[in-house]
């Protein structure tokens, strides 16, 4: 008889400064996926829970940003997670902030910063965010939250 493996639902927030830096965590050695590895704030949801409701709730528990403004559903993407056996879906919103690295209460992962574009791609990047960051970064939204704070 085969295991059944349920999908897990991730969601995560892409939030773009006026110089077009991303906030970016650097995630410890402690999680199951991705340890040590930079990758997007935002993690799994809720039963439940729809996904823009969980990018918003995880921000805020990963960064005390409780964030009021508007989330633009970037794309849903699928992920194997070989630590799961599954064929995951993330949820990922962004937005544009004039928030700054002092405005970021880490309290998961080693930091919590906005990070240049440039050296963003150069990162050891989680999974997920390898395959969302650098499509984001080439995109129109990307271009226009820029503008959006510039």
């Amino acid at each position: 008889m085969a295991t059944l493996h349920l999908v897990h639902h991730f969601a995560n927030v892409l939030l773009v400064d006026p110089a077009g830096a991303v906030l970016l965590q650097e995630r410890d050695a402690n999680p199951v996926l991705d340890p040590d590895c930079w990758g997007l704030p935002g993690g799994h949801m809720e039963p439940g829970e729809l996904p823009e409701d969980a990018a918003r709730r995880e921000l805020a528990e990963e960064t005390g940003v409780h964030f009021e403004g508007r989330l633009w559903h970037w794309r849903d993407q699928p992920v194997f997670h070989a630590e799961y056996g599954t064929e995951d879906v993330v949820h990922t919103y962004a937005a544009a902030t004039r928030l700054v690295d002092a405005d970021i209460d880490c309290r998961e992962g080693r930091q919590m910063v906005f990070v240049d574009p440039g050296l963003a791609l150069g990162l050891r990047l989680t999974r997920s965010a390898g395959l969302i960051l650098p499509d984001f970064l080439g995109s129109p939204l990307y271009r226009r939250l820029q503008e959006e704070v510039a």
